[in-house]
């Protein structure tokens, strides 16, 4: 099991934001988390990735609780993310805002940066060369030297995706990646989150589009920080707690 979650559980207060929610990822797969607006989704990437501390509960990462450990920690033992409101660099380039996400994991210490020694100006063309790997998967070559804040919506959360994935993330979780896009932009950006899964990085995604539910193994589904129904997306299509949680009518099969 790479990812395992056992009765999360988050209180601000007299809100239960999580209640209780069990959740498993294996490696390889993608998995959805999806649940009606404040169901607490974002809350459990918050809770998984070191952001906020549950209340109760244990996330199990490699088998190893990691509950109380700093993000940037979190992070570097294999878990990335992204945001809906990405966190760019704004005046910073595309290339640029790619390569300063490989810096978690510095090869180069500061005397050899301020020195300029050989090995740091290795390490420099090193990063340059994987964040321009990453640049082209994910079809931002064309885009590398624009600022990030000239980018459209669409292109902003692809690069929040590179950005995640210059961390080397052995599991990626991936929060509305199509959210504010237009039809076109989804559809590639559902080709590129597949090639992703394809590379070896295992997805756990939120995302309100129903459309990517298509590719994912799993779906786990909360409402009101409780998970409600688990399974396949043909089989949570005939649950009405499901139909319920996102409608507010129960549905009653004739």
């Amino acid at each position: 099991m790479l990812l395992e979650i056992s009765n999360l559980t988050k209180h601000f207060g007299g809100l239960t934001a999580v209640s209780g929610v069990d959740l498993k990822v294996d490696p390889g797969e993608m998995v959805g988390l999806i649940g009606p607006n404040g169901a607490g989704k974002t809350t459990v990437f918050n809770l998984i990735t070191g952001f906020i501390k549950p209340t109760k509960g244990e996330v199990k990462f490699k088998g190893k609780n990691i509950v109380g450990q700093k993000p940037h920690v979190i992070a570097n033992k294999g878990i990335g993310r992204t945001f809906q409101l990405n966190p760019l660099f704004a005046d910073f380039t595309v290339l640029q805002n790619v390569a300063a996400s490989f810096y978690l994991h510095p090869k180069s210490s500061l005397i050899s940066a301020f020195l300029n020694l050989p090995g740091y100006q290795r390490n420099e063309d090193y990063i340059n060369k994987k964040a321009k790997e990453i640049l082209d998967l994910l079809g931002l070559t064309t885009h590398q030297d624009e600022l990030a804040k000239n980018l459209p919506q669409g292109y902003q959360k692809m690069l929040g995706i590179a950005r995640a994935l210059a961390t080397r993330p052995t599991l990626l979780l991936l929060d509305e990646p199509l959210g504010g896009m237009s039809v076109g932009e989804i559809e590639f950006t559902m080709e590129i989150i597949q090639k992703i899964r394809e590379s070896g990085v295992t997805i756990l995604l939120v995302e309100h589009n129903m459309q990517i539910m298509d590719i994912v193994d799993r779906i786990y589904v909360i409402s009101f920080g409780h998970r409600i129904a688990t399974g396949t997306i043909e089989e949570l299509r005939k649950n009405n707690e499901v139909i319920e949680a996102y409608f507010g009518a129960q549905i009653i099969d004739t």
